[in-house]
């Protein structure tokens, strides 16, 4: 006759000698709430690439390209982001709209088939729980909404964003003309965590380049 206890002790210590990746299987299979992997950017001669798509994007508009130090860093971001977005801030006229509306979707799509959801902050504003659905985010032109309001609820919505960016590793893409301290008193500390823990920042400083 089998010795049960033997076989309870065998099983147990079976069980505790699983790897963590068995177990978090295990956890994913009956609906547990794991971390997600953050997205990882990684695109080949990215400097290259990022030119490429500002002469491009920018020659629809009219406007001839021309490389600014920001950009040294927004390649950098290109070729290997640690799973963190990317928030370009700072003076109007600088290309940070074209970056984020039109060059930097591209480059992801062609590069990492990446699909970026691009919004602008009105378009956010009438879809917040939509935005909020998607894992990779674009947002131009941050500061300009007003308080999302939907059946009497007030919503801060970027607010959401970045706290949902934090929780479940969404990549977030966005650009601001607003300064840090703006950005503070609009959104407070909380927001300002957010964007230092999940995003690489790049501020664009000096004349604006629109004729």
């Amino acid at each position: 006759m089998p010795n049960v206890f033997l076989i309870f002790l065998i099983t147990i210590t079976v069980r505790f000698m699983r790897t963590f990746e068995q177990i978090a299987r295990e956890m994913n299979g009956i609906g547990m709430r794991m971390p997600t992997r953050k997205v990882e950017v990684c695109v080949p001669d990215a400097r290259k690439v990022l030119q490429e798509g500002l002469s491009y994007f920018l020659g629809l508009e009219g406007r001839r390209a021309e490389w600014l130090p920001e950009y040294e860093q927004v390649a950098d971001w290109l070729a290997g982001n640690g799973g963190r977005g990317l928030f370009l801030f700072g003076n109007c006229g600088r290309g940070k709209s074209v970056l984020c509306r039109y060059v930097l979707p591209a480059i992801l799509l062609n590069y990492m088939r990446k699909v970026v959801a691009v919004y602008d902050m009105q378009e956010l504003n009438r879809d917040v729980d939509g935005v909020l659905r998607k894992h990779i985010v674009s947002l131009d032109d941050v500061g300009t909404e007003e308080l999302s309001v939907r059946y009497g609820e007030k919503r801060l919505a970027f607010a959401e964003v970045m706290d949902a960016a934090e929780k479940y590793g969404k990549l977030v893409i966005v650009s601001t003309n607003l300064t840090p301290e703006d950005l503070r008193f609009r959104y407070g500390d909380r927001v300002i965590d957010r964007i230092r823990s999940t995003m690489q920042r790049v501020a664009f400083n000096g004349k604006s380049l629109r004729k």
